[in-house]
Order: C-alpha cells, then structure tokens, then sequence
C-alpha cells in the first residue's frame, strides 16, 4: 500500500516541473505589485484553502515580512481550518466579501486555489480581482478549468488520478504546497528577503532561531561563531550585524543604510 503511494507521489513533482515557466511569470507579477505598495492574498476552499493559510502564516517567521503582507482566507474562516465546512465553497459572494473584508484593492495579487478549478468561492474571489485589475492567478489540478480561464495566469500541474479516488488531499494537495512553497520563497528571494539560501530575516526570538541567526552572520562575514554572537547582541538583527562587521558601521549608520535599501542586504552591501 505504502509503496503504491510513495510511486504515485514521485509523479507529483514532474507534473510541477511542466509548469515552471508559468509558476515564474506569477513569482515576477507578484513581486512587482508587492515592490509597489501590495499584497498578496491566497482564497481556497476545503484542504486548498488550508495550505494556502499554512503557506502565508510561515511567511513572517520565515522572512520575517509583515504579517498582513502575505494572507491566506479559507472559505468558512478560520473554524474551517480544523472542521469540515463543505457548503462554504459554495458561495462565489462570500470569495467576494472576504477578500474585500481584508481591504483587497487593485494593487493587489490574488492566488485562487482549486484542486477541481471550479469551486464558487473561489471564481467569485478571482473575478472580483479581476474586475479591479489586481493581478489573478488560478492554481488548480485540472487542465482548460474555470479557475484557470478566470485567471490572468493559469499555473495547472496534473499530477494524475488520486491513489484514493478523489481524495486531492493527496496528490493534488502535494503538488499544491510544491507551487506555493515556490511562489513565497520565490517572490522573497526577488523582494531580497534572503541572501544567497540563507534567511538573513530570521528573527532571534528563541534559541534554535538565535543559534541559527549566529551561524548565518557567522558564514556570510567569515567570523567566529563567538564574534558572530557579540555582534547579534550589538546589532540586534542578522542583517543589521552583517553591514556593522563587512562595511565597519556603527548600529544606527548599519539601519540607516538598509532602511535606504528597502531591506535589501545585498543591495546594502553594493553587490
């Protein structure tokens, strides 16, 4: 049984891989409009919309961006994260009114996930989008869908029949959560969130995060991981600790200097 899944599973991640031109126009639009002044919002139904809140609430932790920076609405609220509520999605109305709840404007991007690409609660999100001209992304598992031709653009892996018939929690979920781990790191790596793979945001605010951000300031300047711990404390922050220790700046000057780069470190640094 088990090997019968873990085959099916393989499948996932190529299906994934056929829409990477399409997953990388989303990753440019997104960052575009969040550069901007925007947001992005993630709207599903049922296991769609719980990942798209998994995938958002790891944002701030992660990156260490604003929590309102990256949401996730699931049809139902927040009850619908633990509970079932099949009618919830249902109701293309309600997609409208939660994003517009949330203060949804034309700045905005919007992801609508739909493993089935016809879920009401969805579609009613995404042409409210649309109609304000945010930029609309469908992410959905069924090829020529609804969500898909609802959608500026269409990011549809098929990762083939369910092992358990109609379960998309399973290959339709995994593949799911494989675009949109793609579309956060992807859209935090071009808003320069990271330098190189190393999360530079992370925030010290317990010790494994602490010991992590000492061993990040400690690879990108070359210094001991004792050093790295005395500048954390100094400075407060990876990124801030770096720019002190690479370019001899003083705290305040060190702030002042990525404040001035949009909290680009790479860019603080003039590389």
């Amino acid at each position: 049984m088990l090997r019968v899944i873990n085959a099916a599973d393989q499948e996932v991640a190529r299906s994934v891989e056929c829409e990477i031109p399409y997953i990388a126009r989303a990753i440019d639009g997104i960052a575009e409009r969040i550069d901007a002044g925007g947001r992005l919002f993630y709207l599903g139904a049922g296991t769609s919309g719980r990942l798209g809140v998994l995938d958002a609430s790891e944002c701030p932790p992660t990156f260490n961006c604003p929590p309102e920076l990256v949401q996730g609405i699931i049809a139902g609220g927040d009850y619908a994260l633990r509970h079932s509520v099949e009618r919830a999605e249902d109701d293309p109305d309600q997609g409208r009114q939660d994003l517009l709840e949330r203060g949804f404007n034309s700045q905005d991007a919007l992801v609508g996930i739909a493993a089935s690409g016809r879920t009401p609660y969805v579609l009613g999100g995404l042409a409210l989008a649309r109609s304000m001209g945010a930029l609309t992304i469908g992410l959905s598992c069924t090829p020529h869908s609804a969500v898909a031709n609802a959608a500026e653009i269409a990011i549809t892996p098929q990762p083939g029949p369910e092992v358990l018939t109609g379960s998309t929690r399973m290959r339709a979920g995994t593949a799911t959560k494989m675009v949109l781990n793609m579309i956060s790191t992807g859209v935090m790596v071009r808003l320069g969130y990271v330098y190189g793979n190393l999360m530079v945001n992370v925030q010290p605010t317990n010790e494994k995060l602490t010991d992590r951000s000492r061993r990040i300031i400690a690879n990108i300047t070359g210094v001991s991981y004792d050093e790295a711990s005395r500048l954390l404390a100094e400075a407060g922050s990876v990124r801030t600790a770096v720019l002190m220790q690479r370019l001899k700046l003083t705290r305040h000057e060190a702030e002042s200097r990525l404040a001035a780069a949009k909290g680009r470190l790479r860019a603080a640094l003039g590389g």
